[in-house]
Order: C-alpha cells, then sequence, then structure tokens
C-alpha cells in the first residue's frame, strides 16, 4: 500500500525522471511531503510557477526528455497556462502536475479552486484529473506517453489533495491503452514513392525543414537526403540547427525576418518538401500569394496540419525520422543513385547570396550595434552551447547572427511568443546540459517579467550566462510603431538604459541576487565581458549590454503581404525580373510584438 503521494513518487521514479521543477502549495503539500524523502529526483524550487514551466520547457528542448513542472491549485495551477499554452504550440514534451482541493470540496468556489482541466483543455494533448490513489499509476504512465509520442506536447494531470493522502496498492501498468490515440509513425509507401518522384523531377526544390525534425531526432536522416538529392535548405525559426548554417546547401531562416535568399528560395521554387513544418503565417506572409509555382509534398506526424494551410500535393503523415530514411531509399531507387541537374537553380540561390548577405550597420547615434554583441557571443561561445532567446528583436537577431551547427543548441518561444522565456529555459536547459555553456539572449523588456529565476539560479548552483541586449523599450512593438505607425512609440519605452534613469540597474539587481553583474557601454568592452562571462562557473553572470534603441530587425515583410515584398533594409528590396507586386499600404498594416 502506497499513499497517493507516495503513487506519484514512485511513478515518476518508474518513468525515469530525475529533475523536477516546481513550487509547494496547500493542496500540493502531501506530494512534496514525501518528495522531500527522495534520493533519486532533484527538485528546484523556483520563485513563480510560470518559472517552473517554461524551466521544463527548457530541459526537455535542450535534452530531449520530458519536462515536469508541478504546482499547486487555484493560482498555482493558472500561473502554469503560459507555459503550458507555448509547449503546445512549439511541441515541447512537457508533465504539469498540479494539486486539487478536496474532492468533496470541487465545484462549491472552495479556496484556492481552479478547474484547471477545463482551463488547460484547449491547450494540452490531454488533462486528466485524479480523485482516487489507486489510479494515480495508470494516469501517469498514460500522460508520460502521450506528452513525449507521436506529436510531442503537453499534458495535465491535476490529482485531489484526499487522492494524495488516501492509500491504495500500488500497480504499475505493463503496458498504457489509450484507445483513439495511435500516433502513426511509418508512412504509406505509395505517399513516399510518388514525393521521390516529384523530387527527383523538380529543377526548383527547397526543403522547408520545421522543428518537427528536432523533435523527431531527424537531424541526420536530414543531412544524408540533403546531400543525395543536392536541394537546398531552409530552416524555420523553430528548427534553427536541425541542418548545419555552415553546410553549404543551407540558405538560412525563412519567414517575416528570414535572410533574402530563404525566404526567395520558397516564393520561387516549384516544389516544397515540408518536414515538420506547418506553414504558419510569419513563414508563409499571406498565405494565398505564398509559393505560387510550387507543388508541395507535406510530412508531419500530426494529421490535423496537413493541408491545413497550403493544400499539400502529396501529403504524408508519419514520424519525420521514419520518413526520410525511408524518401532517401526511394529517392535513390528513383534516380538510380543521380543528383538530379539543379545548376541553374543554385546559380540563382548564389546570386541572391551575393547580393544580399546577413549583414548589419552600425548605429548612427554611436552606441553598440545589438547585431555586433549577439554575433561575438555565438563566435567566442561556439556551437556546443545552448542559446535561449525572450521574444523580440534580441530573439531574431540570436536566429539570424548566431551560428547553429547542432539540433537542440537553440531554444525559443516560437508560437506563442512568450516575453519571459529565456531566463527560466536556460536554467532548465542548463540542468539537463550541466556540462554544456548556456546562453538566456534576454531583452530589457522580457527580462524583467521572469528574472526572479536568478534566486534559483544562484541557491542552486545553475550557472547560466545573461546577456541583456538593452535597448530601453519594447524593441520590436518600437520598430513596428517606426514603420507602420509613423513613428509615434507609444508607451514602448522602458527607462532602462542609455540616457534614462535605468531603472532597474540590472548591474546592482545582478548582485542584489548574487550574480555577477557586468555593463557594456562601448565595443572594446564587449569581448572582455563575454569572456569573463565564459570564464565564471561559480555563479550566474548577468551582462547588461546597453544598445541603440535604433536598430532594427531586418530583412522584413510586412505582415500580411506577399513574401515577394521582402526588404532587405529599410527603403531596399530585391529588384524583379517580372513586374513586382505592389507594395503594401503601411497604414494598414498591424502592430504588434513579431
Amino acid at each position: 500500500m502506497l499513499t497517493g503521494s507516495g503513487a506519484i513518487l514512485r511513478s515518476l521514479e518508474k518513468l525515469g525522471v530525475t529533475d523536477v521543477f516546481g513550487l509547494p502549495g496547500g493542496a500540493i503539500i502531501p506530494f512534496y511531503d514525501e518528495l522531500m524523502a527522495s534520493t533519486a529526483i532533484r527538485h528546484i524550487l523556483v520563485r513563480h510557477e510560470q518559472g517552473a514551466g517554461h524551466a521544463a520547457e527548457g530541459y526537455a528542448a535542450a535534452s530531449g526528455r520530458v519536462g515536469v513542472a508541478i504546482a499547486t491549485s487555484g493560482p498555482g495551477a493558472t500561473n502554469l497556462v503560459t507555459a503550458i499554452a507555448d509547449a503546445y504550440m512549439d511541441s515541447v514534451p512537457l508533465l504539469a502536475i498540479t494539486g486539487q482541493v478536496f474532492s468533496t470540496l470541487m465545484g462549491t468556489d472552495a479556496f484556492q479552486e481552479a478547474d484547471i482541466v477545463g482551463i488547460t483543455m484547449p491547450i494540452t494533448k490531454h488533462s486528466f484529473l485524479v480523485t482516487r490513489p489507486e489510479d494515480i499509476p495508470e494516469t501517469l504512465a498514460a500522460a508520460y506517453q502521450i506528452a513525449s509520442t507521436g506529436r510531442p506536447g503537453p499534458v495535465l494531470v491535476d490529482i485531489t489533495k484526499d487522492a494524495q493522502q488516501n492509500s491504495a496498492p500500488f500497480v504499475w501498468p505493463e503496458t498504457v491503452e489509450l484507445p483513439g490515440y495511435r500516433p502513426i509513425t511509418k508512412a504509406h509507401g505509395k505517399q513516399i514513392t510518388a514525393a521521390a518522384q516529384l523530387l527527383a523531377e523538380s529543377k526548383r526544390p527547397v526543403f522547408y525543414v520545421g522543428g518537427g525534425v528536432i523533435r523527431a531526432g531527424a537531424s541526420a536522416e536530414l543531412l544524408r537526403l540533403a546531400e543525395a538529392t543536392g536541394a537546398p535548405v531552409v530552416t524555420t525559426l523553430m528548427a534553427r540547427g536541425a541542418f548545419p548554417d555552415s553546410h553549404p546547401q543551407h540558405l538560412g531562416m525563412p519567414g517575416m525576418h528570414g535572410t533574402v535568399p530563404a525566404v526567395l528560395g520558397l516564393q520561387e521554387s516549384d516544389l516544397i518538401i515540408a518536414l515538420g513544418a506547418r506553414f504558419d503565417d510569419r513563414v508563409t506572409g499571406k498565405a494565398e500569394l505564398f509559393a505560387p509555382d510550387a507543388k508541395v509534398v507535406h510530412v508531419d506526424i500530426d494529421p490535423a496540419e496537413i493541408s491545413k494551410i497550403r493544400i499539400a500535393d502529396v501529403p504524408i503523415v508519419g514520424d519525420a525520422r521514419e520518413v526520410v530514411i525511408d524518401l532517401t531509399s526511394a529517392f535513390a531507387e528513383v534516380t538510380s543513385g543521380q543528383k538530379p541537374d539543379l545548376a541553374a537553380w543554385w546559380e540563382r540561390l548564389e546570386a541572391l547570396r551575393a547580393e544580399f548577405p546577413l549583414g548589419f550597420s552600425e548605429p548612427e547615434d554611436g552606441l553598440l550595434s545589438p547585431q555586433k554583441v549577439i554575433q561575438r557571443i555565438g563566435q567566442l561561445t561556439g556551437p556546443e552551447a545552448v542559446y535561449a532567446a525572450g521574444v523580440g528583436q534580441h530573439q531574431m537577431w540570436a536566429a539570424q547572427f548566431i551560428g547553429y551547427e547542432r539540433p537542440h543548441s537553440w531554444l525559443n518561444s516560437g508560437g506563442a511568443g512568450t516575453m519571459g522565456y529565456s531566463v527560466p529555459a536556460a536554467m532548465g536547459a542548463k540542468v539537463s546540459q550541466p556540462d554544456r555553456v548556456v546562453w538566456a539572449i534576454d531583452g530589457d523588456g522580457c527580462f524583467q517579467m521572469t528574472n526572479q529565476e536568478l534566486a534559483t539560479c544562484v541557491i542552486n548552483n545553475i550557472p547560466i550566462k545573461v546577456a541583456i541586449i538593452n535597448n530601453s523599450s519594447l524593441g520590436m512593438v518600437r520598430q513596428w510603431q517606426t514603420l507602420f505607425y509613423e513613428g509615434r512609440h507609444s508607451f514602448t519605452d522602458l527607462n532602462t538604459g542609455h540616457e534614462t534613469r535605468m531603472v532597474p540597474d540590472f548591474v546592482k539587481l545582478a548582485d542584489a541576487y548574487g550574480a555577477l553583474g557586468i555593463r557594456v557601454r562601448t565595443e572594446d568592452e564587449i569581448d572582455p565581458a563575454i569572456l569573463l562571462a565564459l570564464e565564471t562557473n561559480d555563479r550566474p553572470v548577468v551582462i547588461d549590454f546597453v544598445v541603440s534603441r535604433d536598430a532594427m530587425v531586418w530583412p522584413m515583410v510586412a505582415q500580411g503581404v506577399s513574401n515577394s515584398l521582402i526588404q532587405y533594409a529599410k527603403e531596399l528590396s530585391p529588384e524583379w525580373d517580372d513586374e513586382a507586386p505592389p507594395a503594401p499600404d503601411a497604414s494598414r498594416q498591424q502592430g504588434g510584438a513579431a
């Protein structure tokens, strides 16, 4: 016989969980009392439940394992909601365990009661409510399996306080039976052959690689397929590192702030092979104008994504790794091992690469270039590190100007765009990857949302490095206000940077938390500060890089227009052989943090 709390602990141990992030409260106290005696599971006490959720996400994204976050009922559980939604959008395997009030009190508006199962139903793969101790082992086994298989994602298990306190025999299920849940991993042979035939016949193919390739562990297989075909590859924001940046076939990141070769490569292609990607608006621009001449092979383990936005000529439901292996074999068979002649296509792409290289101009105000700061972090640290970004301009620059050579090296909030993601995600990544350098590249706005987790890092000896790209504003919103709202910078100034009151003083804040705080104002201070951070491993490091607020993210495709209208820089777009589409009406653009 075990109490329900004992059953939770035993179940987590059987599932191989070694690290959890959480914060106790009344409805989860019985489990925390049990957890105190565990030697197999490390519990990291966060300072806010959102931090627990993002830390579990970072742990999962950096390691490929399931991240676990724990909270109490009511506000504890609702504080997890943002991280759960974030994990759902980005297909992160997350197990959220919450306490619930006594089952006899449910529905009475009891103290700290919230229907967290109902609240999270739209943003989880599944949500469970457990009211009996005997149901705990089977439920947690099922939750773990759902979170980690098929298209990964968050699963919530809400356990009442009486279920934690009462006792029952512990029965671990030998197999987990989940009627109706049968993820298809092996694709249909006819579809694979059809895709291989299209690839062999194509004159302008592009591999459009999404985050599903990383979740499936398919990077090595993708490299073999790409080299066998000779076709160009683009990696989305969620797929950075899925294919080496240094590889000659890599065109860069597509989308709103993608490279010109990647954006126009997709736009001018005659065949798109989409692998674990979902044709979201930040990649396609105006969907009906996206890649008008391209046929589409769409590979995804989630059948709901296929043809949701762009009709697939060859729909393939299956695990990306399995499909890529089969497609490589089928392509070799169809072509008898001969690469198609893509010389003319590469001539066009190389011309775009030569004319529109990724770069930046120095700020006119004499302050630091944020792009240069981020580029130097990547160059001095190297590709074996893990880089977690917040959301906004610094996120785009980190995606653009750091070279990613391996999967699981780039963590960010892609789908939800969650400010505050970076510091706790970096913390979780460092717990799962203690031997790697882990950077949180954050904005001054994002950092103020979750910087309390520096306390967690200090007390638990988690020496992350934090680079605050301090432009004293909500940078991406400010950029949109500059471009589309006639420079009306409405409520985006944060007073944290150059010639402001600097509230808060980030160096003093770091010192108050027991971290090493450094401020960098001049170019000659950039490298020494980064090197000092890399040498400091006895505590977290926070570097306040005071940068220009006028720097913008380029290239850019304005929202709601064709990707053909990509701007390389302000007032500079690629020239077209045919008549270009009409320029966007700036007054009609919708503002927001991209």
